[in-house]
C-alpha cells in the first residue's frame, strides 16, 4: 500500500563487553534519553542528551554542559526523548529534515556501517536503497576527493553502486534546513558535491515523507468480519509471503533489517491460516515508523490499511512515541490519498543520486 520499509550507527554509541543484548540501556544506545539518578546527600537529578556509552556498570550521556557518566545502580528512572525541536510547530512538525532523516535511519538501520565525519555509509546486501547509501548528516571532515574516493571504495568492496540519499523540501511540508554556514542543509551540499562529479538520480526511487501525531491514528478502523489481527516480535513465513518488496520476495537477509530498529513489532490480518495484510512497526529516537504495509489485492478497499495504522499507533502509543512518519513513493498518489485522509501531512521528500561506473 506504499508505506515501505524499502525504498527508500556503527553500534550507535554501545560499548562494553559482557552486557545482556535485551539490556533496555543497550538497546537505546545512540538515542537522545533523559536519565534521572541519585546524587550524593540522597537528592535526584536528571542527565538529559545523547546515550553515547552503555556498559554494565554505568551509561554516560553526552549533555549540552558535557559527558555525564551515570552509575547504573544511581539509575531511578530514564526514557528515550524525540531529538530537540528546531522550529515552532506541533512535535511531528517541529524536526529539521535533517534531524527526521536520522531518525528514520536508525529504524531500518543495517548491520554493515561506517561514519565518514557527517556522512553515514550503510550497507544491507543490496536490499533497499534506504538501507544501501550514504546518509548525509554533515559534512564529511574530510577534503572532496578523499570523501569521494573513499565512499567509491567502501562500496565497491561490498559489490555495490554508490549512492547518496538527498532530502529536500517538499509542497506544503518544513522548509529546508540549512546550518548557518552557507545557508544550505548537509544533504544540499553532498547533492552538489557529487552531481558536480556526474552522479545521477535513479530514476523511479524518489519518496514522500508523511508525519501524524500518533495520538489522532490510534482509532484505525474495525476489522471485517472473518478476519483476525495477530503482532509478533519477528515476522513469519506468512507475513514474509504477503509483503512482497517491489513485487518480488524477500531474500533472506532482509529479514535481519526487519529486526534492525531498537524496537518493532510485526502485525498480519489473516483469513483463517492465510495472511491477507501485513505492516511493520518500529520505534526509536522518540518517534514510530510504519513499514512494509501490504494488503493482499483480493482484500483491498476493505478498510484492512487503516485496521494496520491504528495497530501499530496504539503500539507505538504505548511506548511514548508520540509522532509517527512513513515514507511512501512520490508516484503512488493512491497511497497518499489514504495516508493524508488518516491524519499524516507532509514533511519532506527525497531522490537517491548514484555513482557513475567506474
Amino acid at each position: 500500500m506504499g508505506a515501505d520499509g524499502g525504498d527508500d550507527a556503527g553500534t550507535g554509541g554501545r560499548t562494553g563487553v559482557g552486557t545482556d543484548r535485551d539490556d533496555v540501556w543497550l538497546a537505546r544506545a545512540g538515542q537522545r534519553v533523559v536519565v534521572r539518578y541519585r546524587v550524593a546527600g540522597g537528592g535526584l537529578t536528571d542527565a538529559l542528551g545523547d546515550l553515547v556509552g552503555v556498559t554494565d556498570v554505568a551509561l554516560v550521556v553526552r549533555t549540552r554542559r558535557g559527558e555525564v557518566r551515570v552509575l547504573r545502580s544511581d539509575v531511578v528512572a530514564g526514557k528515550v526523548v524525540p531529538p530537540r525541536a528546531s522550529r515552532p510547530a506541533p512535535p511531528h512538525l517541529a524536526l529539521s529534515v535533517t534531524d527526521l532523516v536520522a531518525v528514520m535511519a536508525l529504524h531500518w538501520n543495517p548491520a554493515d556501517q561506517v561514519r565518514l565525519g557527517g556522512w553515514w555509509l550503510r550497507a544491507a546486501d543490496g536490499f533497499t536503497n534506504r538501507a544501501n547509501c550514504v546518509v548525509p548528516l554533515g559534512a564529511p571532515g574530510v577534503g572532496d576527493d578523499e570523501a569521494l574516493g573513499f565512499v567509491h571504495d567502501w562500496f565497491a568492496a561490498r559489490g555495490l553502486p554508490a549512492q547518496l540519499s538527498v532530502a529536500g523540501p517538499v509542497e506544503g511540508g518544513v522548509p529546508d534546513d540549512g546550518d548557518g554556514t552557507d545557508g544550505a542543509s548537509p544533504a544540499a551540499r553532498a547533492l552538489a558535491l557529487v552531481t558536480a562529479h556526474d552522479w545521477q538520480v535513479v530514476e523511479g526511487a524518489s519518496a514522500l515523507v508523511l508525519v501524524a501525531p500518533t495520538a489522532e491514528l490510534r482509532g484505525g478502523a474495525d476489522l471485517p468480519v472473518g478476519l483476525t489481527l495477530d503482532v509478533a516480535d519477528a515476522p513469519d513465513a506468512g507475513w514474509c509471503a504477503t509483503y512482497r518488496y517491489k513485487g518480488e520476495d524477500l531474500p533472506e537477509h532482509a529479514v535481519r533489517l526487519l529486526l534492525s530498529a531498537p524496537e518493532q513489532a510485526f502485525w498480519s490480518v489473516r483469513d483463517g491460516a492465510r495472511t491477507v495484510a501485513c505492516a511493520r512497526g518500529s520505534v526509536g529516537a522518540g518517534w514510530a515508523g510504519v513499514t512494509a504495509v501490504e494488503v493482499d489485492p483480493a482484500y483491498r478497499r476493505r478498510g484492512l490499511a487503516r485496521v494496520l495504522l491504528g495497530a501499530v499507533a496504539r503500539w507505538a502509543w504505548s511506548r511514548g512515541a508520540l509522532s509517527t512518519y512513513l515514507q511512501t513513493a512520490e508516484t503512488n498518489t493512491a497511497a497518499q490519498a489514504l495516508y493524508l485522509s488518516a491524519g499524516f501531512a507532509p514533511h519532506h521528500r527525497y531522490d537517491y543520486v548514484r555513482a557513475p561506473r567506474r
